[in-house]
């Protein structure tokens, strides 16, 4: 019994020098907002106050009295994660593009909410601020479930659907980003609001590029710095926390079948994070798609190939 207490204390302080060690190696302070403003900003960046945020976003393209494309980005991502299928489309297209409640330089909800529900909610209110009675919706993971979602409760402002690689159904995911792992861990998750390595946000990209090759040190920077806005950490680790309570189900998802409008189906086949399947039970459902799938590309297949991947965009909005 003796060695048994000796080993257990042995092995507390090991853990408690290992947690010491990690929190002065990698503590990473809040980047103030102004700051990012700067650097993740431009011309084209406004900033919208909606539910109690200030919301940024950016209107793109010169058919300014077309219906617009909306892009809603996925989780840990930012506006800037559509950068190649904007400037693609901008010379045709009106483009809205937004930093999601949680991210980027929009940060954290104040009620905390990061329900499918607020999140359709906020974006009927976001753009009814902007006045935008029609839109067509396009989202990527995260971004694709809020997307259809959205339609589901307001299918009279929807004329086209895009989803990318979207969430909805029941899945098995063949791999997880590090980073989603570890804001779901009991205890470690509190320390990850402080502790956030640089090494882990890398891990986590590459982890959902077909071509770990183009994660470049840029992009890295970019999720990287956005996440550290202040509020976001706490932000990923409720959004985490509620996934892993509830999972990805929500009660409209035997709605789908519902949904009338024409729909472009994205997918990667590399994408090991929502695998194929769940694009194909989306092709199974909706009565009147397209799906495209995407040899050697991964879960963010319009920011990993933005030419290849517009291309189908393209003749889907001719259509």
């Amino acid at each position: 019994m003796k060695l048994l207490i000796k080993a257990l204390k042995i092995l507390f302080i090991l853990i408690i020098t290992t947690i010491v060690g990690l929190s002065a190696l990698y503590w990473k302070s809040d980047i103030p907002l102004e700051k990012l403003k700067e650097k993740y900003t431009n011309s084209d960046s406004k900033f919208i106050e909606v539910d109690g945020m200030s919301v940024h976003y950016r209107v793109e393209g010169w058919a300014q009295d077309s219906i617009p494309i909306v892009l809603l980005h996925g989780t840990g991502a930012s506006l800037h994660t559509w950068d190649g299928w904007v400037n693609a489309l901008k010379s045709e297209r009106k483009i809205i593009r937004l930093d999601l409640p949680a991210y980027g330089l929009t940060g954290p909800n104040p009620t905390s909410d990061y329900s499918q529900e607020f999140y359709a909610t906020f974006i009927n209110d976001f753009l009814t601020k902007l006045g935008v009675k029609q839109c067509i919706i396009s989202g990527n993971s995260l971004g694709g479930s809020i997307a259809w979602n959205y339609a589901v409760k307001y299918p009279e402002k929807v004329s086209k659907m895009i989803l990318v690689d979207a969430g909805g159904y029941a899945m098995k995911s063949k791999s997880v980003p590090i980073a989603f792992q570890v804001a779901g861990w009991p205890v470690i998750k509190n320390l990850f609001k402080y502790v956030t390595p640089r090494s882990i946000v890398q891990k986590s990209i590459e982890n959902v590029y077909a071509d770990k090759s183009k994660v470049t040190e840029t992009l890295v920077d970019r999720y990287f710095e956005l996440s550290l806005r202040e509020g976001n950490r706490q932000a990923f680790i409720d959004r985490m926390s509620e996934f892993r309570n509830k999972g990805i189900l929500n009660v409209k998802t035997s709605q789908i079948k519902d949904l009338l409008m024409p729909t472009l189906i994205i997918w990667g086949d590399k994408d090991f994070l929502i695998p194929l399947e769940v694009g194909e039970k989306f092709h199974a459902d909706l009565p009147n798609d397209t799906l495209v799938v995407f040899k050697n590309l991964g879960h963010t297949p319009m920011e990993e190939d933005a030419a290849k991947t517009v291309a189908v965009v393209k003749d889907f909005l001719k259509r």
